[in-house]
Parts: structure tokens; C-alpha cells; sequence
């Protein structure tokens, strides 16, 4: 298997046509994402059953070539954790993959482990050793050196035989099309950051009232819109947690803006008055206008008690089928499948546990907890699926 750094637009666009003629690719990157306001791309690699080889974006400025080939529906593309991949073809073409695979994704439907690491991934597999020692390298700086590019490149020498014993086994056990349906998923989440609901993720965002939130909303774009300008991390504009204040007091002017405890930097003080537009932008709209409350969840000791029992469901009917339990639900879509049974009485969309594979995987026997039609009793102590639920 051949290996290169390219460092040539003719030589990138000579594995792109490979890589065409391929139809199947691994592909990672290398980036610095701590003091920029989106990730600064440092090195792509990729990797076919003929080369691997290393593109470096401070010298090939075009890399129109690979973006078409990421975003077609013809080239697999096989990614591990592949977030800031999916993110950067995101960034480049407004479009998502035409075919991608995450292996850490199908690994955890096939196995308990998820998420495994590309190193325990490629030992329990294929049984090879990967090395990590450049996981701290600065990939901003040239020459990169022999060590920096092997490490780089053994990150995608055996995406494709994993794959391909994966999508075996995937095939072999009826769960390829989960694993499609999952991949689709992955790649929507991946793209969510900084959607028009991404302000509702911060932390407190969504405890202030109606018009509080009308307010942090708009706090949220300009800082993310000032970010962008400067390249730099939203957070280091403004913090979250100075916003969220801002968006309780609602001040009017400047004076009252920079009395919040925290705003007396001179950078800080400097921004007031676009911090005091933001709020008065946001006091103007008719309440029709302002962002709607999520539904209040279940009280407490009912979210705690029904939550566990199906976590212990969940757990279980995992085990069965050597399963990723934290791949197919967590602690939060637990609660929503309460929230929706419970206090909704299944109107409304139904919740992810309800929904595509997963719903074939666990939405019966979890119905049938909440609903009192099964009981449940311990069968055997060391067993890896110890319990079994019976009507």
C-alpha cells in the first residue's frame, strides 16, 4: 500500500480521480478547533485498499474536488467519529455525505462498547496494534515531520477492512439498515450546532421566561455573528453565562449593562452598546413572535422512578441482542418516552425510542413496562442479561 504526503493541487486531483475510480474511501482530518470560531481544517487524510495518503490544505487551496466526492451518492465514505468531517463537508458545501459510515457507530450495534476508540475499534476487529503518540501535536505547524504523518495516516490504513467486516456481520445479523437509518441521524445531529435552535442548548437558556429567551436568542446570534467576524471562539467574546444575566435583567443602557458583575472588562464594556440593541431589539417583538417553552417534564419523583425501571429495561433487552445501550438511548430519551406516554398520553410526535429501529429494538417492551403488562424477575445472577421480563 502506497503512502504520500501531497502537497501538489495535481497530485490532490489525481487521487481524487482514484478515489472516483474506487467508489469507497477513508477519510479524517486533523484540526485546531480552541481558538477559532470553526475548526481550522490542518491536514485531511484518506484511504483506499490501493493508498493512503495526506493532503496538506496549507498548500492544495482548492479541495473542490473532494467536496464534490464526499457529498455525491456514489462514494462510501468511512469515517470514525466522524463529527467535525461531516461538519467541514457541511462547511464547504452546504450538503451532507451521500454515503457515509461511521464505524464507532456500527460498532456499537454490533457490541456493548460504544463509544470504542479507533485504537480498541482496529484490536478487536482486525487484532492490530495502532500507536497514538501524536494525539497533542500542533498540526498548525510546517514541516510536519515523518512521525506526525504515519500517525495521520493510521488513522485511516484500516477504516476499510473494519468496514467491511462490520457491514458483514451488520448484514448477517439484519441490523444494516439500523445502521444506515443511525448513520442518516449522526449526520443531522452533526450539522444541528448552529442551527436556529442552537441558543437553546445553553446551559439556563431555556429556564428564563418567554421574553427573557426573545432576549438571549438575540444576545446568542450577534455573539455568534461577531465570533465569525473576528475568528474566534463564541465563548471568548462573551461568555455564556454573562449573556444568560443580560437576558434575566433586560438592561436598558449602557451604565445599566456593564453594572452586571462580570462586565467590567474593557473589552466587555466596549461591546455594551450592541449588548443594549440586542435587548431593546428583543423587548420590540409582539408576543407572537417570541420562542415558545418546552413542555414541562414529568414531576420528579415520577421521572426518577418510571426512568429507572426503563433504564433497566432498556439494559436488559440491550444484552440480549449485544447492543450499544447508551447508542440506542440515554437517560433524557428515557424521560421523554415518560413525558409522552405518561403526560401526553402519545399525542404528538413520538419520541426517538419510538421511532426507526429503535422502536424494533425496545419500543415494545417498554410500552409494556409503563403500560403494567409485564413483569420482570431475575433468572440468573452471571448471566450478561440477568433478568427476563415475562407478561
Amino acid at each position: 500500500m502506497s503512502e504520500s504526503l501531497i502537497t501538489r493541487q495535481e497530485e490532490f486531483d489525481d487521487l481524487c480521480g482514484h478515489i472516483r475510480q474506487c467508489g469507497v474511501v477513508a477519510f479524517d482530518t486533523e484540526f485546531v478547533a480552541e481558538d477559532y470560531f470553526r475548526p481550522r481544517l490542518c491536514l485531511l487524510q484518506f484511504g483506499t485498499p490501493e493508498r493512503v495518503a495526506a493532503v496538506d490544505p496549507f498548500e492544495v487551496l482548492d479541495l473542490s474536488a473532494w467536496w464534490s466526492l464526499m457529498t455525491d451518492d456514489v462514494t462510501t465514505i468511512i469515517v470514525h467519529g466522524g463529527r467535525e468531517e461531516v461538519r467541514f463537508g457541511h462547511q464547504f458545501t452546504g450538503m451532507l455525505p451521500g454515503k457515509l459510515v461511521d464505524v464507532q457507530i456500527a460498532e456499537g450495534l454490533l457490541s456493548r462498547g460504544y463509544p470504542l476508540s479507533y485504537a480498541s475499534l482496529a484490536q478487536r476487529v482486525l487484532n492490530v496494534r495502532v500507536h497514538s503518540h501524536e494525539t497533542r501535536t500542533e498540526w498548525r505547524r510546517r514541516p510536519l515531520t515523518k512521525e506526525q504523518i504515519s500517525y495521520a495516516l493510521d488513522d485511516v490504513r484500516h477504516l476499510p477492512s473494519i468496514w467491511a467486516r462490520q457491514k458483514q456481520q451488520l448484514t448477517k445479523r439484519g441490523r444494516l439498515t439500523w445502521a444506515e437509518a443511525e448513520f442518516e441521524r449522526f449526520m443531522r445531529e452533526a450539522t444541528r450546532e448552529r442551527d436556529g435552535e442552537a441558543w437553546r442548548r445553553v446551559s439556563g437558556a431555556v429556564k428564563l421566561n418567554r421574553r427573557g429567551m426573545a432576549v438571549f436568542r438575540e444576545l446568542y446570534v450577534w455573539r455568534d455573528q461577531v465570533a465569525a467576524e473576528r475568528d474566534r471562539p463564541a465563548r471568548s467574546v462573551l461568555r455564556d453565562d454573562l449573556l444568560i444575566e443580560i437576558a434575566k435583567r433586560q438592561p436598558r443602557t449602557t451604565d445599566d449593562a456593564t453594572s452586571v458583575r462580570g462586565m467590567q472588562r474593557r473589552d466587555y464594556i466596549r461591546l455594551a452598546p450592541e449588548l443594549v440593541d440586542c435587548v431593546h431589539r428583543a423587548l420590540s417583538l409582539p408576543d407572537d413572535q417570541l420562542p415558545e417553552k418546552a413542555p414541562p417534564p414529568p414531576p420528579v419523583a415520577q421521572n426518577e422512578v418510571l426512568g429507572k425501571v426503563l433504564g433497566i429495561a432498556l439494559a436488559q433487552r440491550c444484552a440480549e441482542l449485544g447492543i450499544s445501550t447508551t447508542l440506542v438511548g440515554t437517560s433524557s430519551d428515557l424521560q421523554d418516552l415518560v413525558r409522552w406516554d405518561v403526560a401526553d398520553k402519545k399525542q404528538g410526535p413520538p419520541p426517538r425510542l419510538m421511532q426507526g429501529w429503535r422502536e424494533e429494538v425496545c419500543g415494545d417492551l417498554l410500552s409494556d413496562v409503563l403500560e403494567g403488562k409485564v413483569s420482570m424477575r431475575i433468572v440468573d445472577p452471571n448471566a450478561d442479561a440477568p433478568l427476563r421480563f415475562e407478561r
